[in-house]
């Protein structure tokens, strides 16, 4: 055991098949670091220390962004720390990425990030890359017992007693120069971040839950890939247009592509081109041309004019486009009938989570309850889906398949 920052922590932890030595961390002065961090705003620096980086088994990573009206967030300061220093990156000079992109996918250093979704969204877009391998604190602190879906204040408050001042968090990030208060503000989270990992990695070896944490960052890294990059799926999202006909449903998928694909190229938001409820309203109304869209509720004039003729294309083209491409259908909800599946499974997830001291929505989703009833719909045999086949069945997959079993049987 070493003394660090008057706490006593492990030298060192295992994250997967990788030692994760913290001898090197002073966290005192990591805190004072934070108040005079490095800047790096030339393409020169940032090679300099992304190669520095590349030998440390750990960095903390933060970034921060707009995103009001774009489709993508515009990146206004990214923040990393290691054992010695803070730093904060300034995208804005800065045009090529390829050391940073390399240190994001470098298998020897892991990157720590906290409720990562939308910084890996970015990294993707931006900077072509991922983290890998990635350590999420707010999913860690579910499975530490800490809370689920943990803001980062309240990680801060629950693990070092700290209360984070977020009143930056929605200034212009973009301005410059930074302030000041903007300054401190984004280099203690990384400073922080580093604390809690070592703390998080001390207690999910107590408690035999590491390789849980990298199963379930891996999972939300993939998740965010995918969600970015199929396009062609999201219709299957309006479950209330799970029984329309097939032709309707063909337009509601181009529509939703057409959408997806325009917001992308002008970079903004998907409710700046079209709602989703004023899709639904095209789809129901069904315009014949392009001044009929003047009826659908919010729908801005200047989008009537510059999109009007793309949207009616989508509805003139549905019966083609079912005929030649027919639309994969939307998951009916399910029956009446399984709502009490869905509240006996819930009720053993809940049990399961006590008992493991684990968020409960954590332990068991509703999408995985769901996933596993659909399994046996219309056979009556019921089997794990993929999400439940990982760290979760051991501890909860054989109670769900007795519980539908039960519930068979007195049926």
């Amino acid at each position: 055991m070493a003394v660090l920052w008057r706490m006593r922590w492990p030298v060192a932890a295992r994250w997967s098949d990788k030692l994760i030595d913290f001898s090197g961390y002073d966290f005192a002065k990591l805190r004072q670091a934070a108040k005079n961090p490095i800047w790096i705003d030339t393409e020169e620096q940032l090679a300099h220390y992304c190669q520095q980086w590349l030998e440390v088994p750990l960095i903390t990573l933060d970034t921060e962004f707009i995103r009001t009206s774009t489709f993508y967030a515009k990146p206004g300061l990214i923040q990393v720390a290691d054992q010695h220093s803070v730093y904060l990156i300034d995208p804005l000079p800065i045009k090529r990425w390829r050391p940073f992109r390399e240190l994001l996918e470098a298998p020897q250093v892991l990157k720590v990030l906290h409720a990562c979704g939308e910084d890996v969204e970015l990294f993707k877009h931006r900077y072509k890359a991922a983290p890998s391998p990635m350590f999420d604190t707010q999913v860690a602190a579910a499975f530490c017992g800490w809370g689920f879906s943990m803001g980062l204040q309240r990680l801060v408050k629950h693990a070092l007693d700290i209360d984070l001042d977020k009143g930056e968090t929605k200034s212009d990030w973009l301005q410059r120069p930074l302030t000041d208060n903007q300054t401190l503000y984004a280099a203690l989270d990384v400073c922080y971040l580093a604390e809690i990992v070592q703390m998080q990695f001390k207690e999910l070896e107590k408690l035999g839950r590491t390789e849980w944490v990298k199963e379930e960052c891996e999972e939300l890294v993939a998740s965010v890939i995918a969600n970015e990059a199929n396009i062609d799926d999201y219709y299957r999202r309006f479950s209330q247009l799970w029984n329309i006909p097939t032709r309707k449903l063909a337009a509601l998928r181009d529509l939703t592509i057409w959408r997806e694909r325009t917001s992308r190229l002008r970079d903004k938001a998907r409710n700046r081109i079209l709602s989703n409820h004023q899709i639904i309203d095209v789809i129901q109304q069904w315009p014949n041309k392009r001044d009929d869209l003047r009826k659908i509720e919010g729908l801005r004039s200047g989008n009537v004019w510059d999109f009007g003729n793309d949207i009616i294309r989508c509805l003139k083209n549905a019966d083609k486009s079912a005929q030649d491409n027919p639309p994969e259908p939307i998951e009916q909800p399910l029956k009446f009938k399984f709502h009490a599946h869905l509240k006996a499974l819930r009720a053993v997830g809940a049990k399961a989570a006590e008992q493991h001291n684990v968020a409960p929505e954590l332990m068991l989703r509703k999408r995985d309850i769901e996933a596993l009833i659909r399994t046996g719909v219309e056979t009556g045999h019921y089997e794990l889906p993929d999400s439940l086949c990982g760290w979760r069945k051991p501890l909860i997959g054989q109670a769900l398949l007795d519980q539908l079993a039960e519930l068979n049987e007195s049926n």
